[in-house]
C-alpha cells in the first residue's frame, strides 16, 4: 500500500455530528473527499436537501442526514435506534456537536451548565459507548472528539464550557487505554479560533479580537476548511499507531 492509499476511506462510512455548518460540515465533506460515504446529524439538519448533502453527494458519495437534538436524552436514544435499523455499520465516529454559553461565573446558572454539559460531554459519552461497542467487537474503527483549546486552558466566561472540553481530552484518553488493543483508534482534534457562528462574538469584540490575532503565530482566524486534513488523518488507516492523542489545529495559539 502507498503512503497515499493510507489516507483512502473507500467503503467506509463515517458519521458526523454537528454537520450542518461550520468545522462539523468541512470534516464531513472532506471525509467524502476521501472517499467515505458520509451520515451527518444536527438538530436541525434537514432529512434530504442540506447543503452539506448536496456537497457530498456531489463528490459521487452517499449521503444520510439525521436531527437529534444531543441536549436532549430522549432525542439521542430515539436517533440511536433509527441508525441501528438503518445503518448496518459505522466505521468512524466524528463526535463534532456542541454548544457555549457565556456568562461570568459568579452568575453562570445551573441551566447554563447542565445544557453544555449534556450537549459537549454526555452525549458524546452515549454515542461513543453506543457505536465503540460496535467496532469493538468487529475490531475495527476509528473515534474522533472535537476538543478545544479550553482542553488545556480555562478561558473567560465560559466555566462550562472549559469543564466539558477538558473532560472530552479526559474521555478520549480513557476510551483509547481500553480499546486500542481492540483495534479501535480514539483520539481528538482540538480547534484554536477559527471562524463560526461560536466566536461571532468574539471576532466582533474590539479588545478580544486583535488580542487574539496578535498570539496566533499564522496571523489569523482559522477557517473550517483547516480541519479537513486533520480529520482524514485520524480516520485512515495512515493513524493506526495514533492512540489518545489531542491534536492541535490552531495556527500556532499553544506554541506561543
Amino acid at each position: 500500500m502507498s503512503v497515499m492509499d493510507l489516507f483512502r476511506l473507500d467503503g467506509r462510512t463515517a458519521l458526523v455530528t454537528g454537520a450542518r455548518r461550520g468545522i462539523g460540515k468541512a470534516m464531513a465533506v472532506g471525509l467524502a473527499e476521501a472517499g467515505a460515504d458520509v451520515i451527518g446529524v444536527s438538530k436541525t439538519l434537514e432529512a434530504s436537501g442540506s447543503e452539506v448533502e448536496k456537497e457530498v453527494t456531489a463528490l459521487g458519495r452517499k449521503f444520510r442526514g439525521y436531527a437529534c437534538d444531543f441536549g436532549d436524552r430522549a432525542s439521542i436514544w430515539a436517533f440511536l435506534e433509527k441508525l441501528n435499523a438503518e445503518v448496518p455499520q459505522v466505521d468512524i465516529l466524528v463526535n463534532n456537536a456542541g454548544t457555549i454559553l457565556r456568562k461570568p461565573a459568579v452568575e453562570h446558572p445551573d441551566e447554563y451548565w447542565d445544557a453544555v454539559l449534556q450537549t459537549n460531554l454526555n452525549a458524546q459519552w452515549t454515542l461513543s459507548r453506543e457505536i465503540g461497542r460496535k467496532m469493538v467487537e468487529r475490531g475495527s474503527g476509528k473515534i474522533i472528539f472535537t476538543a478545544s483549546l479550553l482542553t488545556f486552558q480555562g478561558g473567560i466566561t465560559v466555566p462550562g464550557y472549559a469543564a466539558s472540553k477538558g473532560a472530552v481530552g479526559q474521555l478520549t484518553k480513557a476510551l483509547a487505554n481500553e480499546w486500542a488493543s481492540k483495534g479501535v483508534q480514539v483520539n481528538a482534534i482540538a480547534p484554536g479560533y477559527v471562524e463560526t457562528d461560536n466566536t461571532a462574538a468574539l471576532r466582533a469584540d474590539p479588545v478580544r479580537n486583535p488580542a487574539i490575532l496578535a498570539r496566533i503565530p499564522a496571523g489569523r482566524w482559522g477557517k473550517p476548511e483547516d480541519f479537513k486534513g486533520a480529520i482524514v488523518f485520524l480516520a485512515s488507516k495512515a493513524s493506526d499507531y495514533v492512540n489518545g492523542e489531542i491534536l492541535v489545529v490552531d495556527g500556532g495559539w499553544m506554541g506561543r
